[in-house]
């Protein structure tokens, strides 16, 4: 097998992959505004509407683990071939349904909802644990920098292309969401390299494979790092977030303008992303990921400052802007230390424990406000990623970190 371009704007198969993949985020992030809005019009409730987006990010979280090792014991472009046609056939039956007068149940909504969140975790960890078998060692941390700006892209341009399209008709995200898995599943089938190495043997079974991987992640002193910074981090962004909106609301500011915070956090990630390869390339890993996460407590805490205004995203902002630097050291070391076999099960994993303690923030950030108000809560937050950077100055594994240029492939 030819050894991948290092220069990743003339690799074809990771372009191809990365356009993939931002499609199919696009898809996802206009159909997390068009959902809503669909329930909503068809005669539900607002709670209606927020169960379907709960079970939709339960359904993600819940089917990483078995994504992950499905993705280790089967071939990851087939089944990423496979998500796009199933998530294609669903959004397209959808935008059908709409079409019919009074045929839009609820039922049928979730239904989606569970088929298209099931597939975009199987796809995402496949297209994640492919990026070693297609990218260059050295150029891990600036495949998973690029794949952060992509995230913070289509955030950014999905909410308000499915607005427009539903506006012009409601049935249009769901067909332009069909389009843009059909073009992802394009894009996968014109990919020529492997993406992942021949299978030496299968696991005994799906819950001993699941249990090699957490072992392996427990086992490993990086690894372990990883989830003591990262879960934090996720933890006090999204609890900090909605801190901002919630007081921003009981302070009567309009919605238009509380709608601009997720808009500057986003900005600041996009930006940060952007400049995570030079950060990387320039800075010794473990000085980048503790000051990153000692400077990203500071300027949450600046935030609890500025809470009675939409000037308290802008520090959240400066520490997202931070957050992909972090993330392509980390995740980039990851891809680099972790044997392709087990590749689909450890980024599940981590991928796992580092998001699913962020679901619990905004009822606790609700709770830390009616007690002692919005800077306590947000203070709070900015301790727990206090918490992280302690880790990250005291760990080992993030200690001993090697260049991924020197790690044995």
């Amino acid at each position: 097998m030819n050894p991948a371009p290092a220069n990743l704007w003339r690799n074809r198969e990771f372009n191809l992959l990365w356009v993939s993949q931002c499609l199919s985020d696009l898809g996802n992030t206009i159909a997390t505004l068009a959902v809503p809005l669909l329930i909503l019009s068809s005669g539900h409730s607002p709670a209606q509407a927020g169960l379907v987006g709960t079970i939709g990010l339960a359904v993600m979280v819940l089917g990483r683990l078995p994504a992950g090792v499905l993705v280790d014991r089967t071939d990851r472009r087939r089944l990423m071939l496979i998500c796009d046609g199933i998530r294609l056939a669903a959004y397209l039956a959808l935008g059908l349904m709409i079409l019919q007068p009074g045929s839009v149940t609820l039922a049928g909504v979730i239904a989606v909802t569970v088929i298209g969140s099931a597939s975009n975790a199987c796809f995402g960890t496949a297209e994640h644990s492919a990026l070693r078998n297609i990218v260059a060692h050295g150029q891990l941390p600036a495949a998973v920098a690029r794949n952060e700006a992509r995230s913070y892209a289509t955030s950014l341009a999905g909410p308000p292309i499915g607005g427009l399209l539903f506006q012009i008709g409601r049935s249009l995200p769901f067909f332009g969401n069909a389009v843009t898995f059909l073009l992802s599943l394009i894009g996968v089938a014109l990919i020529r390299r492997p993406l992942q190495q021949p299978l030496a043997e299968q696991p005994a079974g799906h819950a001993s494979a699941l249990a090699e991987g957490f072992r392996f992640v427990f086992g490993d002193p990086f690894l372990r790092a990883v989830l003591l910074i990262a879960a934090p981090l996720n933890f006090a962004i999204q609890g900090i977030i909605f801190t901002i909106i919630v007081t921003l609301q009981r302070q009567n500011t309009p919605p238009a303008v509380i709608g601009t915070v997720e808009t500057i956090v986003a900005v600041g990630g996009l930006l940060g992303a952007l400049a995570a390869p030079t950060l990387v390339l320039r800075v010794r890993l473990p000085v980048l990921i503790r000051g990153i996460c000692w400077a990203a407590a500071a300027f949450m805490a600046c935030s609890a400052l500025l809470t009675s205004s939409v000037a308290a995203a802008i520090p959240i902002a400066a520490a997202v802007f931070l957050g992909p630097a972090s993330n392509a050291a980390l995740f980039g070391h990851q891809a680099a230390i972790t044997p392709d076999r087990l590749q689909g099960r450890v980024v599940s994993v981590v991928i796992t424990v580092a998001t699913s303690v962020a679901a619990a923030a905004p009822l606790l950030a609700g709770t830390l406000i009616t007690a002692w108000g919005s800077s306590v809560s947000i203070l709070f937050f900015a301790a727990a990623v206090a918490v992280s950077a302690v880790a990250a100055s005291v760990s080992r594994g993030i200690r001993l970190m090697q260049p991924v240029q020197e790690l044995a492939r």
